[in-house]
């Protein structure tokens, strides 16, 4: 049958009739009967037929890798909304956590193919006033250690103030940045380091998420004596939408989600002091004024948690985690001194995203929104008459201030002055 395969060629290259009368020679000369080489012969038509689709297929698939990819990159809002308004009712949502996996990774992939590690840049606030350092406050300005062999860029690891303007001496908030993964020298993570001494962290449940679903939407906007009363410093992204997880949320007894174990946990008390729990149903305390839960702990005692066996499975999203997409994500820590840490960056995954805050101090963290579209942070600026002038922490960051003051789906948290 060997002799017989070397005897026989494709249709594709020569005349059917031609073709034909070459497969009764090497019948007659081989003395097999007919049906035998009419079988070969399907079976070679249809395997040349289906190398053919294979290809278009294969054709098809990278040209919408790289249409999806740039499309991500260059149109993130609209991206985000045809994700998760058109296509997660088509496909489902655990079909769009395996698409978004193929499109992050793909464009970081493509990132590490053609990255030269000589361009990467600090990145580039949007400052409001001096960077000087103001000594004698509450933050730790220690300079942090440049995480892997890379070459530190300007100010990598050093705290500059991030002026607030309702607190012209004091510096209450200060910024830097680090690179946590060795293998991408792009992934920049900015992180904030937040004095709790003078002022409070609140959190509003969307007006859609993480509630709506179950018939319980929230009010979606900073509280209007806050807004009103010139107190609001900044505010941030909050958790995942409920059909990514579920996750529990409370705000002044609205229980908008139970509270599910083996999440990492933050828990606002009415004393202003704030915790960060692996919750396994423990009591949590009296006089507990919210609590918001997202993914598995990050870190946990000093220890990074992120990389855990166990809690794998429930990154990103529990249909089907998203522990290996390389993507924009954001974390909350507190620091020993019992300073809140704020973290943002991009193509991280969730240990990166642990590491760089560990570095900056935290003992314990938790990961809040993913995907460029949903982190953010923004400061505000007060101008009186209940205005604010406000503006991203960075020029990446997408702005939310008009969402935060008229109203927003999605969760968020915010500072104020106490």
């Amino acid at each position: 049958m060997d002799s017989l395969r070397k005897k026989i060629k494709s249709p594709k290259i020569e005349h059917i009739e031609q073709y034909n009368q070459k497969v009764r020679l090497v019948r007659d000369q081989f003395e097999v009967p007919a049906e035998t080489v009419d079988c070969q012969m399907e079976n070679q038509i249809k395997g040349s037929s289906l190398s053919g689709k294979l290809k278009i297929v294969a054709l098809f698939v990278v040209v919408v890798l790289v249409v999806g990819v740039l499309f991500i990159k260059f149109n993130t809002a609209r991206a985000a909304y045809l994700t998760d308004n058109v296509l997660r009712p088509i496909v489902g949502d655990k079909n769009i956590v395996y698409l978004e996996k193929i499109f992050f990774n793909a464009s970081d992939l493509a990132e590490r193919v053609t990255h030269n590690s000589a361009s990467d840049k600090p990145p580039v606030f949007n400052e409001q006033g001096s960077q000087e350092n103001i000594l004698g406050g509450q933050l730790n300005l220690t300079p942090l250690s440049v995480m892997g062999d890379s070459k530190p860029l300007v100010g990598e690891g050093e705290w500059k103030n991030l002026p607030v303007g309702i607190f012209p001496d004091k510096e209450v908030m200060a910024h830097t940045f680090l690179r946590p993964d060795p293998a991408r020298s792009y992934a920049i993570t900015t992180i904030v380091q937040i004095d709790k001494s003078v002022m409070r962290l609140g959190i509003v449940a969307g007006t859609k998420q993480p509630g709506g679903p179950v018939g319980k939407p929230g009010p979606g906007v900073v509280p209007k004596d806050i807004i009103s009363n010139g107190k609001l410093i900044a505010a941030f992204d909050g958790g995942f939408q409920y059909k990514d997880g579920a996750y529990g949320m409370m705000v002044n007894n609205n229980i908008y989600l139970p509270l599910k174990s083996d999440l990492g946990t933050i828990v606002g008390y009415q004393d202003g002091s704030l915790k960060i729990v692996n919750y396994t149903d423990q009591p949590l305390g009296d006089n507990v004024e919210f609590v918001r839960q997202n993914c598995p702990i990050l870190i946990e005692n000093g220890d990074v948690a992120a990389g855990d066996p166990r809690n794998k499975k429930l990154w990103g999203r529990l249909a089907a985690g998203t522990v290996d997409i390389f993507t924009w994500r954001s974390g909350l820590g507190l620091t020993k001194e019992g300073n809140l840490l704020f973290a943002v960056g991009n193509n991280l995954t969730p240990t990166t995203l642990a590491e760089a805050l560990k570095t900056a101090g935290a003992v314990n963290a938790i990961q809040l929104d993913i995907n460029p579209i949903w982190v953010r942070f923004n400061i505000f600026d007060y101008v009186g008459n209940g205005k604010y002038n406000s503006t991203p922490l960075t020029k990446d960051l997408q702005d939310g201030s008009r969402q935060y003051l008229n109203g927003y789906e999605k969760d968020f948290f915010y500072l104020y002055a106490k």
